[in-house]
């Protein structure tokens, strides 16, 4: 009797040992990317860490960002681009490394600058680094962009959506008590899959009333925006500004009326600014199947990812193009 309950119990550990390894090494259970609170930005992704989900490469480097690691200033053959945003812009743990809207900038970006002889002059490597977190709104960016700066970049690129307009004030409220904001890695995965799927959420305390922000919070946002703006004419840089839809705002009946009054309010904002803006909603709607670029209601899939890694690209060579051509004017004119 004994020597079977000793069998029963070595069989359930095995089989414990054996389904902790497989959560670890398949889907990446007891691993998840840690956050770290910030009074200004509310909250970044914990510097220089590495993790696999789903099989999902994902990596972030010394400054928060998605990515390799990288010099504080850009070497003077590389031209860096800086690509601030939410989890559209980081592409979550169902997108690759390589698959990320960043990413897919950066290799076409590089091909493209060497068959342009304003841009390609001692220019051997474009670089876009992706300032990104989840449910970061234009207000977080601001604040990411105040504490690190620009690193150099000729372009900084805003990549919003549409709930973003109404996003609220920064907070690090849900730093280690938001499932999804974790600040310290699990001791095993199957916690990790206990606290995520199984074990209910509990209230956060305070956090109800900053989602609950009162007063004209697309006009805070729009203020945001414009200080983004500044920043980039401050520091000799092109600034874009894109927006991407809701999956549910595609075809009839299209965005919500308070969506469509604060669309055209930002329409009107970013030409009195002078913004170069892209509205994805119109470009989208002209595509073949525009709901197959989704991941879900709001995130994007590579097929999504790579439309709308293009339309970017496209603005921003026509915008480096402009500004090289400038340049070579204004040097010819002091020589």
């Amino acid at each position: 009797m004994r020597f079977i309950l000793l069998i029963i119990v070595a069989a359930i550990i095995g089989l414990f040992v054996v389904t902790e390894i497989g959560l670890r090494l398949l889907f990446g259970f007891g691993n998840p990317l840690t956050y770290v609170g910030d009074e200004k930005i509310g909250y970044l992704l914990t510097p220089s860490q590495r993790t696999r989900r789903f099989g999902n490469r994902i990596e972030i480097n010394q400054y928060s960002m998605r990515g390799a690691n990288i010099q504080e200033t850009p070497l003077p053959s590389n031209l860096r681009i800086l690509l601030l945003g939410d989890s559209i812009a980081n592409g979550g743990w169902w997108t690759d490394q390589e698959n990320t809207i960043s990413n897919l900038m950066m290799l076409s970006l590089t091909s493209e600058v060497s068959h342009l002889s304003d841009l390609s002059e001692n220019i051997t490597q474009v670089e876009v680094l992706n300032a990104s977190a989840n449910s970061w709104g234009p207000r977080n960016e601001l604040a990411y962009l105040q504490r690190f700066g620009g690193f150099g970049s000729k372009a900084i690129v805003l990549l919003i959506n549409t709930d973003d307009l109404f996003s609220t004030t920064p907070t690090s409220l849900q730093v280690g008590r938001d499932r999804n904001y974790p600040s310290e890695k699990p001791p095993l995965a199957a916690l990790e899959i206990l606290n995520r799927y199984i074990i209910k959420q509990k209230p956060i305390p305070g956090l109800k009333e900053i989602q609950n922000e009162t007063g004209d919070r697309v006009g805070s946002n729009l203020k945001a925006i414009r200080k983004i703006q500044e920043f980039t004419k401050e520091h000799n840089a092109q600034f874009v500004l894109a927006m991407t839809p809701l999956k549910r705002e595609i075809g009839e009946p299209g965005p919500r009326d308070y969506e469509i009054k604060e669309r055209q309010r930002l329409q009107e904002f970013t030409q009195a600014e002078g913004i170069l803006y892209i509205d994805f909603l119109p470009i989208f709607n002209s595509s073949q199947d525009p709901k197959a670029l989704y991941h879900d209601h709001i995130h994007f899939n590579l097929q999504g990812n790579k439309l709308i890694s293009e339309v970017i690209e496209q603005k921003l060579l026509e915008l480096l193009q402009k500004d090289a051509k400038t340049n070579s004017k204004l040097g010819l004119i002091k020589s």
